[in-house]
C-alpha cells in the first residue's frame, strides 16, 4: 500500500517534468522578482535531508558511537535518495536542462567554459562530490551483507546477482582487514562534506547583495538546519520501519533517545541562528535589512514565519522531556513537524527575501501554481518509492556491525 501511494507520487513528478519540459519554466509561479521558486527550496531541502546520513554514518563511526549501528544503513540510503531528488532541482530550474552539461567543465574546442564565480557551478561540485562519496561509503559497507544475502539466497539468479555485487567476497581476515581500513578512510574524507557541501549551498545566497542573503552566518546556520531536518526525516522513516518489521530489539527506545537528544541539539543551534539574524537586522543599522525583518515577521507573508517559529523552535522544545524522546509516537510526530518547519524556514529565506527588494516599484508576490506542488510532493513520491524498493531487496540493517555488538559481550564475558 505504502509503494502504491509512493509510485502514484512518482507519477504526477514525472507529469509535471514532463510539462515543465514542453512547457517551460513559466507554468510554476516563478516571475519577477521572485525567480527562485519552489524549486530552490526543494534542492535545499532536499540537500539538507542528506546530511543525517553521513552523519550518522561517518562521524559517529569515527567517534566510535556504536548506537548508530541499527540506523546507518537506512540513514545512509536515504542520504544518496534525498540528494538524487536534489540534484533534479536546479537543473529543472536552468529553463533548458538538456544542457546542464555545460555546467561542467568537460574538454570543449571553443574554448567557453563554465563561470566558476557562480554558485550554481559551485552547487554542481559540491553536490557531485557528495553523492560520489556518499555511494561509496553507502556500497562499501554493504558488500558483507551483500555475499550473506548471496550465500543465503535461494535461486540462482538472486545468488548471480547478489554475488556480483558482493565482489568476491569471502570474509577472509585480510579482506576484512582491507574493509575496515578503506570504511574509516572514506568516513574521514566524508566528515568533512557535512560542514562543505551545505555551506557552499548556503553561498547560494550569502554572496548576494539581497537584504536577508548576505550573511556571514549562513554557512554555520545552514549545516545545523541540515542535520537537523536530516535526523527528522531519519526518524520519521525509521520509526515506522521498526513498528511494521518488529525492529523494537535492534532499534531500541535508547537509540531514538540519543536520535531526539541530537535534533534538540541542533534544534538549539537553528532556534540560535534566527535570534541571531533578527539581532543583527537591528544592530547593523542598515535600513534595508531592518525592513526585511519587520516584512519577514509582520508582512504578507507573515503567517508563514510564525508557523516556522511553531515548527522549528516551540514544538520541538518537547523533546527536553525523555517521555517523549523513548515515545515512538510523540516523536514521530514532533519529527514530522520538523520536517514540515524546515521546508516553511526554506520558503521564507528564498521568498520574503527576493518579493520585496531594494525598490518598492519592483516589488511583487510569488504564488505557487499547481505544478509547483506536483513537483514539491512528486519529488516526495519518488524519494518514499526509492525507500521502499531499498527495504524489500537489501538488508536495511547492517548484519555484519550487528553481529559485532552481539559478539562484544561474549568476549567480555570470556576474558
Amino acid at each position: 500500500m505504502g509503494f502504491t501511494l509512493a509510485f502514484a507520487l512518482h507519477t504526477l513528478f514525472f507529469l509535471a517534468v514532463a510539462w515543465l519540459l514542453i512547457r517551460g519554466v513559466g507554468i510554476w509561479g516563478v516571475n519577477i522578482p521572485v525567480a527562485w521558486g519552489f524549486a530552490i527550496v526543494n534542492f535545499v531541502w532536499w540537500i539538507g535531508i542528506g546530511h543525517a546520513g553521513t552523519f550518522i554514518s561517518a562521524i559517529l563511526l569515527l567517534l566510535f558511537q556504536h548506537w548508530r549501528t541499527a540506523i546507518n544503513r537506512l540513514a545512509e540510503a536515504m542520504t544518496l535518495f534525498a540528494v538524487a531528488c536534489a540534484g533534479l532541482m536546479p537543473l529543472l530550474h536552468l529553463g533548458r536542462p538538456w544542457v546542464f552539461y555545460w555546467l561542467l567543465p568537460y574538454p570543449d574546442t571553443m574554448g567557453v567554459w563554465p563561470q566558476f564565480r557562480s554558485p550554481l557551478v559551485w552547487d554542481i561540485f559540491a553536490v557531485g562530490t557528495y553523492l560520489t562519496v556518499s555511494i561509496l561509503f553507502w556500497f562499501l559497507g554493504l558488500v558483507p551483507d551483500l555475499a550473506t544475502v548471496r550465500d543465503r539466497a535461494k535461486k540462482m539468479w538472486q545468488k548471480k546477482l547478489y554475488g556480483l555485487l558482493a565482489l568476491g567476497w569471502r570474509n577472509s581476515a585480510d579482506h576484512w582487514q582491507r574493509h575496515q581500513t578503506a570504511y574509516l578512510l572514506l568516513a574521514g574524507l566524508a566528515t568533512p562534506l557535512v560542514l562543505s557541501v551545505h555551506s557552499v549551498v548556503s553561498f547560494d545566497f550569502a554572496v548576494a547583495q539581497v537584504p536577508g542573503w548576505h550573511s556571514t552566518i549562513f554557512p554555520p546556520y545552514f549545516v545545523a538546519g541540515a542535520i537537523y531536518s536530516g535526523f527528522a526525516m531519519v526518524l520519521t522513516i525509521v520509526i515506522p520501519v521498526r513498528k511494521v518489521y518488529h525492529l523494537e530489539s535492534l532499534i531500541t527506545e535508547r537509540y531514538l533517545n540519543n536520535m531526539a537528544n541530537v535534533m534538540l541539539a541542533t534544534g538549539l543551534m537553528v532556534a540560535y541562528g534566527y535570534f541571531i539574524e533578527a539581532f543583527m537586522s537591528l544592530y547593523s543599522g542598515d535600513p534595508f535589512e531592518e525592513y526585511m525583518m519587520f516584512n519577514r515577521v509582520f508582512g504578507p507573508y507573515g503567517w508563514i514565519f510564525w508557523g516556522l517559529m511553531l515548527c522549528n523552535v516551540a514544538v520541538p522544545q518537547a523533546l527536553w522531556s525523555a517521555r517523549v524522546r523513548r515515545n515512538p509516537l510523540m516523536l514521530f510526530v514532533v519529527a514530522l513537524f520538523i520536517n514540515v518547519g524546515m521546508w516553511v524556514e526554506r520558503f521564507v529565506i528564498v521568498i520574503t527575501s527576493l518579493h520585496r527588494d531594494f525598490i518598492p516599484a519592483a516589488w511583487g508576490m510569488f504564488s505557487p501554481t499547481l505544478w509547483d506542488w506536483a513537483t514539491l510532493f512528486g519529488s516526495i513520491g519518488l524519494f518514499l518509492m526509492l525507500v521502499f524498493l531499498f527495504v524489500r531487496f537489501l538488508p536495511m540493517i547492517s548484519i555484519s556491525e550487528s553481529r559485532e555488538l552481539v559478539a562484544e559481550p561474549i568476549k567480555a564475558n570470556a576474558l
